[in-house]
């Protein structure tokens, strides 16, 4: 009795010695953190912009890093290996979303495209973003809206310039532009511009500017469950109250649609709205109005504001760099000429022109930090394990400026671009300014077709300079994506040889 007394006790010990070890083991596997502080982690050592705080840790603790926010994990990598190991072997454990405030409240309760969990919801609304909003089919059903919207904008700039040189804010021009396009395609409708004056418009322009502030303030709440607890800055009361009113303006869009729909009025052209509204007569169990109202305003989002920012970056680098805007003329006038407007269609000729796009998102990719994923189980990455629960942020800002896969990477230099192009590497993780894995951005084409076709009327159709000899100014402000600090302001003049074709727009 005396000897089975002895062993218990030491049989626990050695239980208890084997788990401390065990833990002590794991813990060496995870990936390289700086030290932190007790309850807030590593906070005190992120400023904004987020994507050069996490840049200057990557440089000291390398690109595969682990920290914490609060109660939060999060994994860092900007390489291009540990990217592909993110999205290829464990593409589907990092398929899921953080949950969020924003996710919770901007994103119907993550019921969105962009916010829903990794599951059979998220998998019907790729199939339909896919199928009914970004195949060939439907890029090509509403290609002449996308161009009619760019040569509006081609007008409206010869008009007010009046033949001679004129200062015009590209950065509203661009908004506007990208804002109107997709409301068309949506809606029918256009919201932006000086013609634009109903109450309608001015309501849907105040909504989308708070959304876009509530979107890209971040949210210190989601990493402290306790400030959640009374809704510490206010934040919560405010994205419920935006929320409130961002539904009842959808609500209205669909009735609208509804009525005419219900009138057999064939007046109007066809929209995604009455796509959407076709396919929910069919199947009312998942295309309800919410699923519908999550779909609009997820294109908005992602397919407005970040359009027009990458083409301010793209015009701002041209800017800067003449011999380039005047390599990217010449291209569209040998291929295009000067007796038509670039269309879409032209955009696969024009290989320059589609180096400078590639070029600006290496620079300035237009989201720095991609879209947070959450792992759901357990997993390894460059070697490291990976808790379940970790929220992984990749740092495209980083890896497309680091010189170990980049010559010379802070210059712009669109020529880059085309010896990779002739060595016919195919895929790679250096450069993803759309994303990877099966959560990458489904409207990666359409995005290159407005971009495309909007920058080469513009290069096409005018001169372009700056004011005065200083160079434009190329810094950052802040916000979910990468705007310039200063909206960009430019000369602009009808180039001689397009008179007569602006003259008839």
């Amino acid at each position: 009795m005396e000897q089975l007394n002895w062993v218990i006790p030491t049989t626990s010990i050695f239980i208890i010695l084997f788990l401390i070890l065990k833990r002590r083991s794991d813990h060496k596997k995870l990936p390289p953190s700086p030290p932190a502080l007790p309850a807030i982690g590593h906070l005190h050592l992120l400023k904004q912009p987020l994507h050069r705080s996490l840049h200057k840790l990557t440089q000291k603790y390398g690109h595969v890093l682990i920290l914490r926010f609060g109660i939060r994990k999060v994994l860092v990598v900007s390489s291009p290996s540990a990217v592909e190991e993110c999205f290829t072997k464990n593409d589907i454990i990092f398929a899921n979303r953080p949950r969020t405030l924003a996710g919770k409240h901007l994103g119907y309760n993550q019921r969105t495209i962009g916010s829903s969990l990794y599951g059979d919801h998220w998998r019907n609304l790729r199939r339909l973003a896919t199928l009914e909003l970004f195949s060939t089919k439907s890029l090509a059903k509403f290609q002449e809206i996308r161009e009619d919207e760019v040569k509006l904008l081609a007008k409206q700039l010869f008009e007010e310039c009046r033949g001679q040189v004129s200062e015009v804010n590209l950065r509203l021009k661009l908004v506007e532009l990208a804002f109107n396009t997709m409301l068309r395609v949506i809606s029918g409708k256009r919201y932006y511009g000086k013609d634009v004056v109903v109450q309608e418009a001015k309501n849907f322009q105040i909504l989308m500017k708070e959304f876009a502030e509530l979107l890209g303030s971040g949210n210190i709440n989601d990493f402290f469950p306790l400030l959640q607890w009374f809704d510490f800055g206010g934040v919560e009361k405010r994205m419920v109250k935006l929320m409130s009113n961002m539904d009842s303006f959808l609500q209205n869009l669909l009735n609208e649609h509804r009525s005419v729909r219900a009138s057999n009025r064939r007046d109007t052209e066809m929209t995604l709205i009455d796509i959407m509204l076709s396919l929910q007569e069919k199947d009312r169990e998942f295309y309800t109005d919410q699923n519908i109202q999550g779909l609009i305003l997820t294109l908005l989002v992602a397919g407005s504001e970040t359009s027009a920012t990458a083409m301010e970056w793209a015009l701002s680098l041209l800017l800067n760099h003449p011999e380039a805007m005047d390599k990217a003329r010449f291209e569209i006038d040998c291929n295009v000429g000067q007796e038509r407007l670039v269309s879409e269609s032209d955009i696969s000729k024009l290989n320059y022109l589609q180096n400078v796009i590639s070029e600006t998102l290496r620079l300035f990719p237009v989201v720095p930090l991609m879209l947070p994923h959450e792992s759901s189980h357990d997993c390894t990455v460059g070697g490291f394990r990976v808790p379940r629960g970790t929220m992984l942020l990749v740092n495209l800002w980083s890896m497309h400026r680091d010189s170990n896969l980049w010559e010379d990477p802070t210059r712009f230099v669109p020529e880059r671009f085309e010896s990779r192009r002739e060595s016919g590497e195919g895929a790679t993780y250096k450069l993803i300014p759309f994303g990877a894995g099966r959560r990458a951005c489904p409207g990666a084409g359409l995005a290159k077709r407005t971009m495309g076709q909007a920058l080469g009327v513009l290069i096409q159709s005018f001169e372009w300079h700056r004011i005065g000899h200083e160079k434009i100014n190329m810094a950052e402000g802040r916000g979910a994506t990468i705007p310039k600090l200063d909206p960009l302001i430019a000369l602009c003049n009808p180039r001689q040889g397009m008179i007569e074709l602006l003259t008839h727009l």
